[in-house]
């Protein structure tokens, strides 16, 4: 009796690079990932440095535009609010992990390390790993600055009224107690 072979397990073949002609597996590019990556940035528009306003004071970081929040350093609360910042410029790839980078507390650099992936020529996917640091900027919070000044307004309003009632004025304090602005007040008097 003799051994009959079975039909021979497809190999795959290797093609050439089309640009340095090293032997790789076929891809819709026909290229190997060095020269694809040379010949394409999908980092290309998307900032690698940026600004991150923190109060000394509350330990609070702005989000823009008004609004400042509790973050510890390398939380996930951070690692949101620096991605808020170049949101715009990811629409463009997507985003596969986000992470902190190690730094110095005292250096005042956060680095992000980013994980990118683009559909490039001829539907052939790159992945890309690359670094944002931001800088962290001391800047005072609103609370803080009022806390510091003693005596620090943004405006002095003045309301006359020539009548005997005091319905205006019970209509404006229903109105300041609705909206809250009693929180940020100094002083409320009244004077004949």
């Amino acid at each position: 009796m003799e051994y009959i072979p079975g039909p021979a397990a497809p190999t795959q073949g290797h093609i050439l690079c089309c640009q340095c002609g090293v032997p790789i597996p076929p891809n819709p590019a026909n290229m190997c990932v060095g020269c694809l990556r040379a010949q394409v940035d999908i980092t290309e528009g998307i900032p690698k440095q940026g600004t991150v306003h923190f109060c000394k004071q509350c330990e609070r970081y702005l989000q823009p535009p008004g609004t400042w929040i509790q973050c510890t350093l390398e939380s996930r609360e951070l690692l949101a609010l620096c991605l808020k910042k170049i949101k715009a410029s990811l629409s463009k790839v997507r985003l596969i992990d986000a992470g902190f980078i190690w730094t110095e507390p005292h250096s005042k650099r956060l680095k992000l390390k980013l994980t990118v992936q683009k559909e490039v020529i001829n539907g052939a996917v790159l992945q890309q790993v690359f670094v944002v640091e931001y800088i962290v900027q001391s800047q005072m919070c609103e609370d803080c600055h009022r806390i510091e000044a003693k005596d620090f307004w943004k405006a002095v309003v003045q309301v006359r009224q020539k009548t005997l009632h005091k319905k205006t004025f019970f209509y404006l304090e229903q109105l300041i107690l609705k909206h809250r602005l009693h929180q940020n007040t100094l002083r409320i008097k009244e004077i004949h």
